[in-house]
């Protein structure tokens, strides 16, 4: 039950980067796509990543 949850919030949070990203991203959209693409395949790292490292950045 548990892992359903985390689960889920996982999915939620990376779809939420994914819209942060198409709306604010500066970078082309070949490279929103990747972003996109490798926040989807890593759900909480990518999250991580994009939220702590890279949002301000790209």
């Amino acid at each position: 039950m548990i892992g359903t949850i985390i689960y889920i919030l996982g999915i939620i949070c990376a779809v939420w980067c994914v819209l942060d990203i198409f709306k604010t991203a500066k970078c082309g959209l070949i490279g929103k796509i990747i972003y996109s693409v490798l926040v989807l395949a890593f759900s909480w790292i990518g999250f991580a990543v994009y939220y702590f490292l890279l949002r301000g950045k790209i």
